[in-house]
């Protein structure tokens, strides 16, 4: 146990190592065009998340009235209005900014929620094989087998839906993918002979998981979480779409909801537009954003391109 004490891998010196490298992976990433258009998309994003609706000019559910004091039902852009109203008289405008905050929380807390989810089980299976591996592997494929959106509905129907239900629900369905592909990267660096080493001098199953195993499944961790912000982007607008979204707060997909049920969605394109675009933008700088860092991840990708 003493000889193990003397290795310098202590874990304040791992974590400054960690992020070391995060910043100069971050740094190679944002030297792929297509991925500074996705980051930036990002950033903007995550500022209307923090500020739309402080910017917003009306509230989501104030009514849009003319000069006369009329409310102004299903307008097209205007002045007054720049992305028109809804047929209930609402600003859309305002509820593309509100919209933002919800979809924002459902997309980073379920992509960060699904992503540790994933690892811990696939660091979990992958590190002690055997019965934990059997038990956690037989988990996954039933989650597997399980399709996300009817189960999610049949949840969601017993439950008073709220942003944070709907995160928890998304999670519980979408941490399969990551844990499968953690746990095969795991089995292959728990046989590295450093990991076999640490073993040796004494480390404990948690110190050898954490301090040995886990930095070097981190990247394709980091990669799959992201990739699960862009699913429960999708997953959370199209629960709102089938009116199982929160019915206290105006997201986008609750948005689209509106509008078809409306039955304007085939006239109405100012109010179809911004939600819809709003969605597709996000998931597809994630995606960006996620293939350059995948790149870095998996070096044969490069090389199969080049």
């Amino acid at each position: 146990m003493s000889g193990y004490n003397l290795d310098a891998d202590t874990a304040r010196d791992r974590l400054r190592s960690e992020f070391g490298r995060a910043r100069r992976t971050l740094s190679v990433v944002l030297e792929d065009n297509a991925a500074k258009v996705g980051f930036a998309i990002i950033v903007a994003f995550g500022f209307l998340g923090l500020f739309g609706p402080y910017i917003a000019p009306y509230a989501p559910i104030e009514d849009t009235l003319r000069q006369g004091g009329s409310i102004m039902r299903l307008t097209s852009p205007s002045v007054k209005a720049p992305f028109g109203t809804t047929s209930f008289g609402k600003d859309v405008l305002s509820q593309f900014l509100a919209g933002a905050r919800p979809t924002l929380i459902v997309g980073l807390f379920g992509g960060v929620g699904t992503g540790v989810v994933g690892f811990l089980v696939g660091l979990t299976s992958g590190y002690f094989g055997g019965r934990v591996d059997e038990f956690l592997m037989r988990l996954t494929d039933l989650t597997f087998a399980l399709p996300l959106l009817p189960m999610a509905l049949v949840i969601l129907s017993f439950v008073t839906p709220s942003i944070w239900v709907i995160t928890a629900v998304l999670v519980v369905f979408l941490w399969k993918m990551p844990a499968r592909v953690i746990r095969s990267e795991v089995i292959t660096v728990k046989e590295r002979t450093f990991v076999k080493s640490a073993r040796a001098r004494g480390a404990g199953h948690t110190r050898t998981m954490f301090l040995h195993v886990a930095p070097n499944v981190l990247g394709i961790g980091f990669l799959y979480t992201a990739y699960a912000v862009g699913w429960s982007i999708v997953a959370g607008a199209s629960l709102a779409f089938l009116g199982f979204g929160d019915p206290t707060t105006t997201s986008w997909g609750r948005m689209l909801q509106q509008v078809f049920r409306s039955g304007a969605i085939r006239t109405a394109w100012w109010w179809v537009l911004p939600p819809a675009l709003g969605i597709g933008a996000v998931t597809t700088a994630v995606f960006l954003v996620g293939r350059a860092f995948e790149e870095i991840v998996n070096p044969d990708l490069q090389t199969e391109q080049e």
